[in-house]
């Protein structure tokens, strides 16, 4: 029984979907605060603005801040992740699997996300996942989440249409983006939104572990003409 492709190309979120590093983002963005003798945002305040671009997401945090500070921020923030902080990051169970499996199956896999290019770079050679993904696009070479430019990009370079474009995320921001895109969505409840404010943009679906993936797309009935 051959399993219909609804979609060609499926497109991740990186922090929150595919790599657990919700608190290694915390930790570094409450260690820049604390260089910069900044009030030191929480954790529901920082794991709120997971997934928006750098720049974006410090703004969010210090609104008050301008343009000089914001860079300040956002430097002492790659000084700790890219460099000193200790905390770990590991993918989520099942993911690496998932993904192997998927690009085995031929689908066009690409990544978008709040990451700059740096970042994005080093955890594709530490998890060893580099290989298997078509396209990436970063958030310090395009428009930050929920702007639909690095999405339309990656479609464009991959030359696959919106209807056939998956968005797997676990962020409004990503949804936003989707639907921004013109492409489909999905949730993921394990990330750093809540199910509830994912639910909202009306995914396809939204799932409790990345390792449900395979069943979910072997399931998704034939896109109606």
């Amino acid at each position: 029984n051959e399993r219909i492709m609804q979609f060609t190309l499926l497109v991740f979120d990186w922090d929150g979907t595919l790599m657990d590093s919700e608190a290694r983002i915390v930790r570094c963005l409450q260690a820049a605060a604390q260089d910069l003798q900044l009030s030191i945002p929480t954790r529901e305040q920082s794991r709120n603005i997971i997934g928006l671009g750098l720049h974006e997401a410090v703004t969010a945090l210090f609104p008050e801040a301008d343009g000089t500070l914001i860079n300040r921020l956002a430097e002492a923030y790659r000084h700790h992740f890219l460099g000193t902080d200790p905390t770990p990051a590991p993918l989520f169970p099942g993911a690496e699997e998932v993904l192997r499996q998927l690009a085995s199956e031929e689908y066009l896999l690409a990544i978008a996300t709040g990451k700059g290019r740096r970042g994005l770079e080093r955890v594709l050679d530490e998890t060893g996942l580099r290989d298997l993904f078509h396209c990436t696009r970063c958030a310090d070479e395009t428009f930050s989440k929920p702007h639909p430019e690095m999405l339309l990009q990656i479609m464009a370079v991959l030359d696959v249409a919106p209807q056939q474009t998956l968005m797997i995320g676990d962020t409004e921001y990503d949804m936003q983006m989707a639907i921004h895109a013109g492409s489909e969505r999905l949730a993921v409840s394990y990330g750093v939104h809540a199910s509830e404010r994912l639910l909202q943009h009306q995914p396809l679906g939204c799932l409790d572990a990345i390792a449900e993936l395979p069943a979910w797309l072997g399931l998704v009935p034939a896109y109606a003409e």
